[in-house]
């Protein structure tokens, strides 16, 4: 019997390894999964070439290219039918063990995936997959509109992936009607309630808080600060790292990793926290946790509980507060104190202007006030009869 080596690489249909062989020098060896015409599937191998030939991974890589078509041809002219739970596990396989995404969207995506499209949808044919039916389900599913919409988003990536594969020819759920109107509007605070809340917290409560309302930076972001992200000199912070249950990965999108400004009394804030901490170097956490001496971060919900929440409480302040809640604030104060549409979408470091305006950004009640007084004040201007304004038009 042929002995494997432990070492193998994956790949979009497959996996390449090397083989040893007693006689006539190793060999790399591709694998694939054929499917059969009844649901079944079985493994296939092909010899790609000598090792002592094909003496690097690139090199087979090239080697496989031609012969992966060639499968991928003979594939396609099977009727083969598969189910929603086999095209699942290959998405998981291909997609989400690629390293492509980070480890808080990995985790929505299996959430929504196995718990709640597997066990519903899982034995289904593709095939038999329909708009309509999606639909119904996913009115009847105990959630938000906006977490619906999401649930329908991660099955038409599903789907798209399928697409790729040609293990479908459609994708029903592009048909599929859904709404993600909120059922209640996200609440705001006022900066004078944001004042209040830093006002009342001990560091490092404060400084995390106050950094939240200033920069809009997300809660995993927040808690993934090192000191040798922070350019005192240049007054920026690098965004290199999000923290997931205390778990480091990237942030969560290209645009994400832009750098932030860092203003002078948010400069003076955090150096003066620096002073403060036993944990200065530039390595170290700016949030490390004393209890975990140093090795991570506080937790942010933690934080939130124990010390946010109770600070808003002892004030009177009653609105629903999150990690998240000083980030649309963030937005919302941009736009309102005459931050243009551009600028505040940089620094909420957003992929498209539609997410800020649509997402974060809302009018204060205040503003919307005002706005309406100079409408009123206009059209309460001093009276002039009709026949007199035609006249003086006509003149």
């Amino acid at each position: 019997m042929n002995k494997m080596t432990h070492t193998r690489e994956r790949y979009q249909a497959g996996s390449l390894k090397i083989e040893k062989r007693r006689t006539g020098g190793d060999v790399w060896i591709y694998r694939w999964r054929e499917y059969r015409s009844d649901g079944t599937s079985t493994y296939r191998k092909r010899i790609v070439g000598l090792v002592s030939e094909l003496r690097t991974k690139s090199a087979a890589h090239k080697a496989i290219e031609g012969l992966k078509l060639d499968i991928n041809a003979e594939v396609t002219k099977m009727p083969v039918t598969r189910t929603v739970a086999e095209l699942i596990s290959h998405y998981e396989e291909v997609e989400l063990a690629s390293g492509k995404h980070t480890l808080r969207v990995r985790q929505v995506y299996k959430h929504n995936l196995n718990d709640l499209i597997l066990p519903r949808w899982g034995d289904y044919r593709l095939q038999d997959v329909t708009p309509v039916a999606v639909e119904r389900w996913l009115a009847e599913l105990p959630y938000a509109p906006a977490t619906r919409t999401k649930v329908k988003g991660v099955f038409g990536t599903l789907f798209r992936h399928g697409m790729r594969y040609q293990w479908v020819a459609t994708n029903p759920i592009a048909l599929v009607r859904s709404s993600s109107k909120r059922v209640n509007a996200p609440d705001i605070l006022t900066p004078l309630e944001i004042q209040a809340i830093v006002a009342e917290l001990s560091e490092p409560a404060r400084t995390v808080t106050k950094l939240a309302a200033i920069t809009g930076m997300r809660r995993g972001e927040l808690f993934g600060l090192k000191w040798q992200d922070l350019d005192f000199h240049g007054r920026a912070i690098h965004i290199r790292r999000s923290l997931v249950d205390q778990v480091e990965g990237l942030p969560k999108t290209e645009t994400s990793r832009k750098p932030l400004p860092m203003s002078d009394g948010l400069a003076v804030t955090l150096s003066s926290w620096r002073e403060r901490t036993d944990y200065a170097q530039p390595e170290d956490w700016v949030f490390a946790s004393p209890v975990s001496f140093g090795e991570f971060p506080y937790w942010p919900d933690m934080m939130l509980r124990r010390h946010i929440l109770p600070a808003a409480t002892r004030l009177g302040i009653r609105k629903r507060i999150g990690w998240h809640t000083f980030r649309r604030t963030a937005a919302t104060l941009l736009m309102s104190s005459g931050s243009s549409l551009k600028t505040t979408q940089e620094l909420m470091r957003h992929a498209t202007a539609d997410i800020t305006m649509e997402l974060y950004a809302q009018a204060i009640t205040e503003e919307k006030r005002q706005a309406q007084n100079a409408l009123a004040a206009l059209i309460s201007g001093p009276a002039v009869a009709l026949n007199e304004a035609d006249s003086g038009a006509a003149a």
